[in-house]
């Protein structure tokens, strides 16, 4: 089985491995979005065909090889033509981690959570054109635990899933020289458009009350959260977002409470008195608004070796732009050699000003000067 491999970042990558160790499949080409995503890094260390897409949107007929017997698709963005499917003599297929004809759309993954789906799964689907609407190859499910995002569920269960779906069905194409194939049913399609979260929660519809944002920093012990939390009892407050962390000995909280306007001074000064107990208090307050102008929401990781100069980078971008910056998690992860891996995830306020094409095509930039995988939640 002649397989070329469409795709891009580490599921790609894994997909790659993955049937490179099954007998039946010899890989003879494999078609990027860019010279240095890590399929392509891969391709050329191994010394495989590699074609690198001029139009990330779209794969040509000529990224396919002659005597291709099917085409893969994992993780891409770009649409195999039909003049590319043409040119394999099983045509294509790819992973959608959704039950199709649930979710089809981008952001599948976000939509699952979104809906409160109790369970998710995967599909290898034949590429065909339509929105994620091709014939089912094969399908798998799981469970989605309490209180899991989108990311966590991929990488837990629908990653390995779609690993594991895609290798079964290529290696059993190998065998047959045909591939499974049962119709979705349209009665139970639903869209999976790209997520725009607004990332500050406060409720437009609700003037009636002001937000709070509180933070606190002092020697650590316990009791100060009881504090902040009388408080905003105490004058009918909402706690609605919090981040708190004990760093060197010292205690930094930070809150957001939503509080009746009539109150918001009166529990503003309540906290205010906290300073007596030995904590330092900084409270910001702002009104609700709404409009045609709001920034909007987006999400943002990037990952990728551990190396200077990765959050000055972005963060020059972002204020170069206007963008800012609702929430901010680095980590560091160890990786069993020298070598660590760095993980930023960002929650940001995009200015209407700034398109999604801008943005990504300047986080892109950055990647790949820094060798980095980077995901972002709005693309409009």
């Amino acid at each position: 089985m002649k397989v070329t491999l469409v795709g891009s970042r580490f599921f790609a990558t894994s997909v790659l491995q993955a049937l490179q160790e099954a007998p039946e499949v010899q890989i003879v080409g494999i078609v990027a979005p860019a010279a240095d995503d890590r399929l392509a890094l891969a391709a050329q260390k191994q010394g495989l065909p590699l074609h690198v897409l001029a139009n990330p949107k779209i794969v040509p007929a000529e990224a396919v090889p002659e005597g291709t017997d099917l085409v893969v698709a994992a993780h891409t963005h770009a649409r195999v033509s039909n003049e590319a499917l043409a040119r394999s003599k099983l045509g294509g297929i790819g992973y959608h981690p959704s039950l199709l004809p649930r979710h089809r759309g981008i952001a599948a993954v976000e939509w699952t959570v979104l809906e409160g789906d109790a369970i998710a799964g995967g599909s290898v689907y034949h590429l065909a054109d339509g929105w994620d609407a091709g014939a089912v190859a094969a399908q798998d499910w799981c469970f989605v635990l309490k209180g899991e995002n989108a990311r966590e569920l991929w990488e837990r269960a629908l990653a390995p899933m779609g690993l594991k779906l895609l290798t079964q069905v290529v290696r059993e194409a190998a065998r047959t020289g045909a591939l499974p194939a049962f119709d979705q049913d349209p009665r139970f399609a639903t869209k999976a458009p790209m997520v725009r979260k607004p990332v500050v929660s406060v409720d437009p519809q609700q003037p009636t009350h002001a937000s709070l944002v509180v933070t606190v920093i002092g020697a650590d012990r316990p009791g100060i959260v009881r504090l902040l939390s009388d408080r905003a009892q105490r004058f009918g407050a909402n706690w609605t977002d919090s981040r708190m962390a004990r760093l060197a000995g010292e205690f930094a909280g930070m809150v957001h409470f939503e509080v009746p306007r009539e109150n918001a001074d009166a529990l503003a000064t309540a906290l205010g008195g906290l300073e007596g107990s030995g904590l330092r208090v900084h409270i910001a307050k702002s009104e609700p608004v709404a409009g045609p102008g709001m920034p909007r929401g987006v999400t943002l990781e990037l990952i990728g070796d551990d190396r200077p100069g990765i959050v000055a980078s972005l963060t020059r971008i972002l204020s170069e732009r206007g963008i800012s910056i609702d929430h901010l998690h680095t980590e560091l992860a160890a990786t069993g050699g020298a070598v660590r891996r760095f993980k930023v995830t960002a929650h940001l306020r995009v200015p209407p000003g700034v398109s999604g094409a801008t943005l990504r095509h300047e986080l892109d930039a950055l990647a790949a000067e820094m060798r980095l995988d980077v995901a972002l939640g709005d693309e409009a």
